[in-house]
């Protein structure tokens, strides 16, 4: 097989079982820029979110800002009120990313997010925040998802 023809199916494999990406809005990163939002597995948008499940929340992000921290929060958007989600690991420093944050750099997180079976089977919007040493969003992205 020509090497080139291997590393087009490894390409096009990876890219299918990655799933797609998860369209975002941003929600006020100001210390930083998103790129590429996907969370596995997730084959259609909204993404289903099956109670008693995990999944993975992968950000590509750039940071514009120096910082020795990052912190996750993250909330279920319900008819407008921020409903606290809890993660398992809230330092972003262990989730992916090497710290200190540097300017001008790309970070991969990657975060795991539980659905409790004891969610309420609704649709909702999650809003999840890195924050950096002072505070301020290095990403702010809030994504639909439906919990079944």
């Amino acid at each position: 097989m020509d090497p080139r023809a291997g590393v087009l199916v490894l390409v096009c494999l990876t890219a299918f079982c990655s799933g797609e990406f998860v369209k975002f809005i941003d929600c006020g990163s100001t210390s930083g820029k998103v790129a590429t939002v996907d969370i596995h597995p997730c084959d259609s948008q909204p993404c289903q979110l099956h109670k008693g499940d995990s999944y993975t929340v992968n950000v590509t992000f750039s940071s514009v800002v120096e910082s020795p921290t990052s912190q996750a929060v993250v909330h279920g958007i319900i008819a407008g009120v921020p409903v606290p989600f809890t993660i398992p690991e809230e330092d972003g420093c262990k989730s992916g990313i090497q710290c200190p944050i540097q300017k001008q750099q790309t970070y991969h997180y990657q975060a795991t997010l539980p659905v409790k079976a004891e969610y309420p089977s609704i649709k909702l919007t999650v809003e999840w925040e890195l924050r950096d040493n002072n505070n301020n969003d290095l990403f702010c992205i809030k994504f639909p998802v439906q919990l079944v």
